[in-house]
């Protein structure tokens, strides 16, 4: 019977076959009422998967693709008004968010059929009370940016998100972001294998903060009973040793994601116990999480270094990804894993992110603080650049915001720091606002990242025991004047931003006063001569073409050949052509604006 319907289009004689000698099996598997079980199945489960990837239902035939197609399309239409009623009800707002989430969701999800094209197929539907010309029509349709069913299907951002088959695209067919197969059909041997590998492809791409660890077989038809004989046959295996539960198994019953969920949970309690963190205390506690001051206590003990902050992050991110993994299934069995939760708003806890009843907590003074050195980009006024959750000491810096170093009253920073009664936290937030500030100085300055060496150098001794918690904080302190210096060089050198990097990369050792100035003339000249005189230089995508990197060399060698000054030999001026040139060339290949010119 597999090797039957492993054909899409089947012959008189194979049709002849399947009625004949898989009667029985046929009409249980086409039955109405188990597809109707099916397809409710799917409309909850696809939903609520840990990784939104794409997802295929293969069927056994064309005309139960299409059927399952109906199905599905109407019950998904039901389950968006049965999540909105939830919704309306619900007085849980952690609830109602996911709820929302995966409603919001399910309305920009499209699906569609996929199945291959036979003459006279209308009038074969037909006889079975299906319409296929629709879905053909769709089929051979190319939208209004010429992306065609597999272009959409293939781009991870397209609506387009779950398909009904009973062949295309199981062989030959690469979409990395394919992560759930719904599988009602006979398989064996090599055609098993390709489709389980839809899944099973590799990528990067996060949806929703969430990447993908793993592929999902839901199998209504149990068709792996054929999968060690295919694995034996096609992935080197043995018909002996293979199982659900054996690592080197291609695929592996979901129960194993619970005992690594429950294995990794093990793990990161038993290395919490090491450094004094006793997750279990917070378990036998009846207060909500929120209010319990000793998150904060042990965020503090693992912030005391950074080796222990990347440890505890390992384990969370792994029970996260498992916990994924294992969505809806662990939804009902949520107790089974009470380490999880605490574990999880640990980590929040770490990264400033929990929502934290306690207003007067050491970090939403710092975070406060912090935001008073914000200021709107373009103009002197104070703004609440740095989101602040209004029961949360989280604080994110907006693209459209600047970090005014001038404005951060370094005193009354020292002060939070001495009264705070967790010096880990409060170092924690300074060193990632410190860090996000330096980001921002040195996509403006390149010749900046020796800011960064330093700063490295600040918290390796600290990590390595050589510096304690006070020395800590004062060598943060110490770097954060001198980046309010460097801040603020531009205006004493005359020059703006853009002006002072190029002076930064073309200036030398032991340059007289005179020979400083005309250095600043020769980086405000470069500058004007690649942004604003004609023709232009830095036009879009220069970089790619041989003669438009001739002509920005050209200019460059130009405008520093009349003006640096007669001290800069042959040496150095070719030197620093070559380092003006490949700073534009590295900007424009990585897409920064301020290579090109519009």
């Amino acid at each position: 019977m597999a090797e039957i319907v492993s054909d899409e289009n089947l012959s008189d004689e194979n049709q002849s076959k399947l009625k004949g000698d898989f009667a029985k099996e046929i009409s249980i598997l086409k039955a109405d009422d188990r597809l109707e079980l099916i397809a409710k199945d799917i409309v909850y489960h696809f939903p609520r998967r840990g990784y939104w990837g794409k997802g295929m239902v293969i069927t056994i035939d064309k005309f139960t693709a299409v059927k399952m197609y109906d199905k599905v399309k109407r019950l998904w239409e039901e389950e968006k008004r049965e999540l909105q009623k939830q919704i309306n009800e619900s007085k849980d707002q952690d609830e109602k968010a996911e709820l929302k989430r995966i409603l919001e969701w399910m309305r920009k999800t499209d699906m569609a059929v996929i199945v291959s094209e036979e003459a006279g197929e209308e009038e074969k539907f037909e006889k079975e009370g299906l319409d296929i010309r629709l879905h053909r029509k769709r089929m051979k349709s190319v939208d209004e940016n010429g992306q065609e069913m597999e272009d959409k299907f293939k781009n991870p951002n397209d609506p387009l998100q779950l398909v009904f088959v009973c062949s295309m695209w199981l062989t030959g067919f690469d979409a990395p972001t394919v992560s759930t197969l719904y599988l009602d059909k006979p398989m064996k041997d090599h055609t098993l294998m390709q489709t389980i590998a839809r899944a099973n492809r590799v990528t990067d791409f996060i949806i929703n903060g969430k990447p993908k660890k793993n592929g999902l077989v839901v199998d209504y038809y149990n068709v792996f009973r054929n999968l060690k004989k295919a694995f034996a046959s096609y992935g080197g295996g043995s018909i002996g040793t293979v199982d659900d539960k054996d690592e080197n198994s291609p695929a592996r019953d979901i129960e194993q994601l619970f005992v690594l969920l429950k294995d990794a949970i093990a793990e990161c309690d038993e290395y919490c116990k090491t450094i004094n963190v006793d997750l279990h205390q917070i378990k036998q506690s009846k207060e909500t999480f929120s209010k319990l001051s000793v998150f904060e206590a042990y965020a503090d003990t693992i912030l005391a270094n950074d080796e222990q902050k990347k440890q505890f992050i390992v384990y969370d991110n792994t029970i996260d990804a498992l916990y994924e993994a294992c969505k809806p299934e662990i939804v009902g069995r949520r107790n089974e894993f009470p380490l999880a939760a605490i574990i999880q708003y640990l980590r929040q806890v770490i990264d400033g992110k929990a929502d934290r009843e306690n207003l007067d907590s050491a970090r939403r003074r710092l975070s406060q603080l912090l935001n008073e050195s914000i200021i709107a980009q373009g103009d002197n006024v104070e703004s609440q650049g740095l989101q602040v959750a209004e029961q949360s000491g989280e604080y994110k810096i907006s693209s459209s915001k600047q970090i005014d170093l001038s404005k951060l009253d370094v005193d009354r920073l020292k002060e939070e720091y001495k009264q705070a009664p967790y010096k880990n936290i409060e170092i924690s937030d300074l060193r990632a606002f410190i860090q996000d500030k330096l980001q921002i100085m040195m996509d403006r300055n390149v010749t900046r990242r020796s800011f960064a060496e330093i700063l490295q150098e600040i918290i390796d001794r600290y990590n390595s025991g050589n510096s304690t918690n006070e020395n800590y904080f004062n060598d943060l302190m110490v770097f954060v004047e001198k980046m309010k210096v460097e801040e603020m060089r531009a205006a004493r050198e005359g020059l703006t931003e853009e002006e002072l990097e190029l002076f930064d990369l073309l200036k030398k050792d032991k340059l007289t006063k005179d020979e400083e100035q005309k250095v600043k003339l020769a980086a405000k000249n470069l500058l004007h001569r690649l942004k604003d005189e004609r023709p232009k230089v830095l036009i879009n995508d220069w970089h790619k073409d041989i003669q438009t990197k001739l002509q920005v060399q050209a200019a460059i060698k130009k405008i520093l050949d009349t003006h640096l000054p007669e001290s800069y030999d042959q040496a150095i001026y070719v030197t620093k052509c070559d380092a003006v040139f490949n700073h534009y060339y590295i900007m424009a290949t990585s897409g920064d604006s301020r290579a090109f010119v519009v």
